[in-house]
């Protein structure tokens, strides 16, 4: 049976949470599809994984044999999250924009998979998994637009997961969210309307379509 690894990264509760709401959309259409799946899912918002330490980091590149106590114990909180990525089918990441960039919190879970000679390098081992980026931002950074030279979140996780992992990345953009709540973009208020309504069906189509390709 498929298996989805699941993140989320907003700080916020669904029902606030442009970037939750889309996953929420493309975990429901994906478990209709696969019913005897299995969802691996992190919140980490709700419980973040350790940021990387000097033990996590040196204990990637030292035989285990040789680890002390705390690098053996660091190393395998590290070694829980890289499996979870090696054993998914598929990847699902919410990952909202803050302050130009992605949540501190999606940053350490990064930083704990990426391992070179293993999950990135030559032969990087989750190499081809789709992974599917919800790449929310409050306002638009589009192709043209002013704010373009400070899109960083696409940016960089096409960098880390595609050229440094090895993913099929797709992204799903739901942009301008803080219209509805920001008095002085009300006049974008449709344009956000459309543009969460474009995420929504990208996500049921993207969850149908990567069943689809399992299934072949």
């Amino acid at each position: 049976m498929a298996t989805l690894l699941h993140i989320d990264s907003s700080v916020f509760p669904t029902e606030a949470s442009a970037s939750r709401a889309v996953t929420e959309t493309f975990r429901r259409h994906w478990e209709e599809q696969h019913p005897h799946g299995t969802v691996i899912y992190r919140d980490l918002a709700a419980q973040p994984v350790a940021h990387i330490t000097a033990e996590a980091h040196l204990a990637g590149f030292t035989d285990p044999a040789g680890h002390t106590p705390a690098q053996a114990a660091a190393f395998a909180e590290r070694l829980e999250l890289i499996e979870e990525l090696e054993r998914a089918d598929a990847v699902l990441i919410g990952a909202p924009m803050y302050n130009y960039s992605i949540p501190s919190t999606l940053k350490a879970w990064l930083d704990n998979v990426i391992l070179m000679g293993r999950t990135a390098g030559e032969n990087p081992s989750a190499k081809g998994t789709p992974v599917t980026v919800v790449a929310s931002r409050g306002g638009s950074y589009a192709p043209g637009t002013p704010r373009e030279p400070y899109e960083y979140v696409q940016t960089y996780l096409q960098a880390v997961l595609a050229d440094g992992l090895g993913l099929d990345v797709h992204f799903i953009v739901p942009e301008l969210t803080m219209a509805p709540k920001n008095p002085a973009m009300a006049e974008l208020v449709p344009l956000y309307e459309a543009s969460r309504d474009r995420a929504f069906e990208d996500a049921a189509a993207r969850a149908k379509q990567l069943a689809e390709r399992l299934a072949a």
